[in-house]
C-alpha cells in the first residue's frame, strides 16, 4: 500500500508545500507571502493560522482530498541540540518550536503546522534532521576559550539525506560509510560523516569555518574583537559582517554565486576572491579528513553551488587524494523531509523522542 505525504518547508517570505506517493512527488508550490502581509503578525509563531489556510486553500486548488494523506512532516526548527533522525512531533518538541529555545526562525513553523494539520486528520506528524542537529564527539566541542564551546549548527537535512543517497546508491548502509559532506550554497558546511554520525561541523549559523556567499567564516579574532570595540560599529553592524554581509557580498557586493563566477573571468578581485572561496572550502575538507583518519570513502559536493561544473572540478583537483568525489547538486528539501518520515512508516527506522 502506497503512503501519502504531505510535506511543508516554511521560509521567512514563504512556505514550500508538497505532495508524494511514497518517494513520487505528485505536485509542488512554492506559497509565496508578501513582505506586508507577514509584516501583520508580531512574531513568527503568530502567523501559524494564515500559512495553515494557504496549504489547506492549495491543497484543495489541487483537489487533493486532506483525509487521503497519510503523514504530515515539516521541517524541523531551532529546537535544542538533537541527533539526527526522523521525530515524532511531540507536546515537549511542540512547546520548544514555540518557545524558540534557539531562536525565533520560520523553520519552527514547520512542526507546529505538521503536528496541528496531523491532529485534525488523525495521522502522525514528523520532522527530520533539523539545523540542529548535533552528533559532534566531546573533543571536538572545545573551542580554546571555556565559554564558548563550539556548536553544531549547519544543513543537517540536506548532508544527512545526500549521504544516505550516496549509500544506497552504492548498495551500502550510511552507517558503514566515512564520508565528508560539502554543502555549498549562501552558507557553506563541510561535515565529518563517521559511519552514520556528523562527528565534527562547522557552525553556519555563526559564520564558522570557510567564507560564503554571504557568511564571513572564521576571520583573525584579535583584529574582530578591536573591530567591536573601535566605537565605529554596533553589535547588530558586526553581526551582519559575520552573517550576511560577508564573503562574496563584503568583497563583490553580491552573493549569486554564478554571478561572481563570471566575473571572475574578467575581474582581478573576483577571481582572487573565487579561488579563495575553494581554496578555504578544501582545507576545511582536509581538516575533516584528518578528523576521519585519513580513512575517507567519499567526498560529497552538495548545495546550490554544486551545479556549476568548475566546482567538482576544482574540489576533486584539491581532494581527490583523499577519496573519490560525488556531485549530487541542489538541495531537495522537499523529498528528504518525505524520505525521513517514509523510514519511519515503513518501519526502516524508529521514531525519536525528542
Amino acid at each position: 500500500m502506497s503512503i501519502k505525504t504531505l510535506v511543508i518547508n516554511p521560509g521567512s517570505t514563504s512556505t514550500k508545500v508538497g505532495v508524494f506517493e511514497d518517494e513520487t512527488l505528485l505536485f509542488e508550490e512554492t506559497l509565496r507571502h508578501p513582505t506586508e502581509e507577514i509584516a501583520k503578525y508580531a512574531s513568527v509563531i503568530d502567523q501559524k493560522d494564515f500559512r495553515k489556510e494557504i496549504i489547506l486553500d492549495f491543497l484543495k486548488e489541487k483537489n487533493c482530498d486532506p483525509k487521503t494523506l497519510n503523514v504530515i512532516v515539516g521541517r524541523g526548527g531551532l529546537l535544542k541540540p538533537i541527533p539526527g533522525g526522523t521525530y515524532a512531533v511531540s507536546d515537549a518538541l511542540l512547546a520548544d518550536l514555540k518557545a524558540g529555545v534557539q531562536g525565533q526562525h520560520a523553520s519552527n513553523l514547520g512542526g507546529i503546522l505538521a503536528r496541528e494539520i496531523g491532529d485534525f486528520l488523525g495521522v502522525p506528524s514528523y520532522i527530520v534532521d533539523p539545523v540542529v542537529v548535533d552528533e559532534l564527539t566531546d573533543k571536538a566541542r572545545i573551542s580554546g576559550m571555556p565559554e564558548l564551546p563550539r556548536r553544531s549548527i549547519f544543513h543537517a537535512l540536506n548532508q544527512k539525506a545526500v549521504a544516505r543517497r550516496f549509500a544506497k546508491e552504492n548498495g551500502k548502509r550510511y552507517e558503514d560509510l566515512n564520508l565528508i559532506v560539502i554543502h555549498m550554497g549562501g552558507g557553506v558546511s563541510v561535515g565529518a560523516h563517521d559511519h552514520g554520525k556528523v562527528v565534527d561541523v562547522n557552525n553556519i549559523l555563526d559564520g564558522e569555518g570557510c567564507f560564503s556567499p554571504e557568511r564571513s567564516g572564521t576571520v583573525p579574532v584579535g583584529d574582530l574583537v578591536k573591530m567591536c570595540f573601535s566605537g565605529k560599529y554596533t553589535q547588530q553592524e558586526i553581526y551582519k559582517k559575520i552573517c550576511g554581509n560577508g564573503g562574496f557580498n563584503g568583497y563583490l557586493h553580491t552573493n549569486d554565486a554564478r554571478e561572481v563566477g563570471k566575473l571572475a573571468e574578467t575581474d582581478a578581485l573576483a577571481k582572487q576572491v573565487w579561488d579563495a572561496f575553494f581554496y578555504q572550502i578544501a582545507k576545511d575538507a582536509g581538516a575533516m579528513a584528518a578528523v576521519l583518519h585519513g580513512k575517507v570513502d567519499q567526498i560529497i559536493l552538495t548545495g546550490g553551488i554544486a551545479y556549476n561544473p568548475f566546482t567538482a572540478q576544482t574540489l576533486t583537483d584539491y581532494l581527490g587524494w583523499i577519496a573519490p568525489v560525488t556531485t549530487y547538486p541542489g538541495e531537495d528539501e522537499l523529498l528528504a523531509l518525505c524520505q525521513g518520515a517514509l523510514r519511519v512508516m515503513t518501519g526502516e527506522e524508529e521514531a525519536k523522542q525528542y
